[in-house]
C-alpha cells in the first residue's frame, strides 16, 4: 500500500474465553494500548466455530481435530481491528470460510506441512491452506491477516496520496 511501518509485538496476554467479537475488539485495543507511537494500527484475528473460538492449535492433533471439525463447513474468520492516532477507532470484519470435505489424506499433508503452527483455527489461506478452501465470502485480507477494507474505513487518510 505503499505506507512505511514498523512491527512491534507488544508483549500482551490475550484473551481466550467469552464472545467472539468482544474477544477480538478487546485483544486488539489491548495490543493497540501497549505500544506507543503517533500511530498505532493493531489486530486481532480468531477463527469462529459452532459460536466458539477456535484459538491456535497447541499440538499436530490439535491441528488435525480442528481440520476433522471444519471440513464440509463454514466457519467465521473475525478481526478486531484499532487505530489509535489520538483518539482510538476500533471496528471488526467478518468473513464465511467455508472448506471442501477434506480427505484424511489431505488433511495429514496439511498437517506434516507445519503451516497451522500458530495460527488462529489452525489453517493460513496464503499457501497450502488455500487448497482446503471451497469459498470465500467477505474480505480476503481479513483472512489472509489485516482486514485492509476495514483500515480504510477507519483511518481514509492513510491511502490519500499527496
Amino acid at each position: 500500500m505503499g505506507l512505511e511501518f514498523e512491527v512491534v509485538v507488544p508483549g500482551v496476554d490475550e484473551l481466550t474465553s467469552g464472545d467472539a467479537e468482544e474477544l477480538v475488539r478487546l485483544n486488539a485495543l489491548r495490543k493497540a494500548r501497549a505500544v506507543d507511537g503517533s500511530l498505532v494500527i493493531a489486530c486481532d484475528t480468531d477463527v469462529v466455530l459452532d459460536d466458539k473460538v477456535l484459538g491456535k492449535p497447541a499440538s499436530p492433533s490439535e491441528a488435525r481435530e480442528y481440520l476433522d471439525r471444519m471440513s464440509g463447513r463454514a466457519h467465521t474468520v473475525m478481526s478486531g481491528l484499532v487505530v489509535v492516532d489520538g483518539e482510538e477507532r476500533v471496528g471488526v470484519e467478518r468473513t464465511t470460510v467455508v472448506f471442501k470435505e477434506l480427505s484424511d489424506e489431505e488433511k495429514e499433508r496439511y498437517v506434516r506441512f507445519g503451516e497451522w503452527e500458530g495460527r488462529s483455527g489452525g489453517y493460513a489461506i496464503q499457501t497450502l491452506g488455500s487448497s482446503l478452501v471451497a469459498r470465500l465470502e467477505g474480505s480476503v485480507s481479513n483472512v489472509v491477516g489485516l482486514p485492509v477494507g476495514l483500515l480504510a474505513e477507519l483511518a481514509p487518510e492513510l491511502f490519500e496520496r499527496t
